[in-house]
């Protein structure tokens, strides 16, 4: 059977290691016999805080490239040995931002296949908040955070100046790391590795995420829909009861909506975590009706005979007057889970959203039929443990409160 080589490509913060890791489980689970063999690792255990500097990286310090060029050369020689021994397929992951970097790859592992894959990232939020996750990184432990975050912004401009984009080399895909597309490729079809690869790169990673609804608002008591309640005291005590629920569990990112309910139901969590990510995204905000915002379902059907008529008859596409339908959720939806999944990684994450967004969000995990999606269950004393792979999905619905 023949070996490969698997070359990741891209800026720093754009993804590589994470799907890294992801493509070496995949194979593994096959039975594959997969290994990562990564620069920075190797860079960190033989030059340690030295490395960390963003002079280091630019390209005109003599000693930095000499350097650099000694740990690629020792990485491809690693790869080189495990592939001449038992190993399958050896995942070398650095930036490789150049085209004459990647020539060398080529000259010296020329023995099997190369498969090169570039990791992609433009989205500005995603950007800035994967980059202040990297300062907080062990090697810039000495620095302060705007320190750190100066020094990274740097390093990243000298790899932007030498940068090239795969395209002329012979195997390659150039892959939208946020959505899990490939954008395009030259595939490495005669590799019996290549369908497992492509099918880990485009299949929705879920380590663990925790999907709850905020507690109870004065609204949910009134039977209003949509607005900004703020939580009544059951609210809040339901808040703290999750808190309580989730002491000690690992919560590195925390996503709300932006809306008042979201935040306060999400404090008393970062209250105890205070090194988390938190992020208010627009794409977790509640369904909005338009006219009908702030009223009473029973006002509707009394003022507004129409509305609670033809939204009864097909509940997924009716589109409040001056609002959203559930089909329109969907693809706005689909975006703030994208995004916050990438930013996650492969590290457990909870979103505080509401009854018709963790709807929508479950819906693109269950793929219920449309007509079903606006009567799934969303408690608000219980929320949704997601575990999802290629090879493993996992839901539960578990009570906190």
């Amino acid at each position: 059977m023949r070996k490969l080589y698997v070359v990741m490509v891209g800026l720093p913060a754009r993804g590589k290691s994470t799907l890294a890791r992801r493509i070496k489980e995949c194979l593994l689970e096959e039975g594959i016999r997969a290994a990562i063999f990564n620069n920075g690792d190797l860079r960190r255990s033989m030059l340690g805080m030295e490395s960390t500097e963003a002079e280091f990286y630019n390209p005109e310090n003599s000693f930095g490239l000499l350097a650099r060029e000694n740990i690629a050369r020792r990485n491809m020689e690693l790869a080189k040995d495990y592939l001449a021994g038992a190993g399958e397929v050896a995942i070398m992951d650095a930036t490789n931002a150049s085209r004459a970097r990647r020539r060398q790859i080529e000259e010296y592992c020329a023995e099997f296949p190369i498969l090169f894959i570039e990791c992609a990232n433009e989205d500005p939020l995603l950007l800035d908040a994967c980059i202040r996750r990297k300062t907080q990184l062990p090697e810039y432990a000495a620095y302060s955070r705007e320190e750190a975050l100066k020094s990274f912004l740097s390093r990243i401009r000298y790899y932007e100046s030498i940068y090239s984009p795969v395209g002329e080399e012979q195997h390659w895909m150039r892959v939208d790391a946020v959505t899990n597309r490939v954008i395009a490729e030259r595939p490495c079809d005669h590799s019996p590795y290549y369908p497992a690869i492509r099918d880990s790169v485009v299949s929705t990673w879920v380590r663990c995420l925790y999907l709850v609804r905020h507690g109870q608002t004065a609204y949910n008591l009134e039977g209003r829909i949509g607005g900004d309640p703020s939580l009544t005291p059951k609210g809040l005590s339901q808040a703290r009861a999750l808190a309580t629920h989730l002491q000690g569990k690992a919560l590195p990112y925390i996503f709300t909506s932006t809306r008042v309910r979201s935040h306060q139901f999400a404090a008393p969590l970062l209250a105890e975590r205070p090194d988390a990510t938190a992020l208010a995204m627009p794409e977790f905000d509640e369904i909005f009706a338009g006219e009908c915002e702030g009223m009473r379902y029973e006002d509707i059907h009394r003022d507004k005979p129409e509305v609670a008529k033809a939204r009864a008859a097909d509940k997924y596409a009716y589109v409040y007057p001056g609002g959203e339908s559930y089909a329109d959720l969907r693809e706005r939806v689909r975006r703030g889970l994208a995004r916050a999944l990438f930013l996650a990684g492969d590290e457990p994450l909870l979103i505080v959203g509401h009854q018709a967004i963790n709807r929508t969000v479950l819906s693109l995990f269950l793929h219920q039929r449309n007509e079903d999606v606006p009567y799934i269950y969303i408690p608000q004393n219980q929320y949704y443990h997601l575990s999802v792979t290629p090879r493993k999905k996992i839901f539960e619905l578990i009570k906190f409160a």
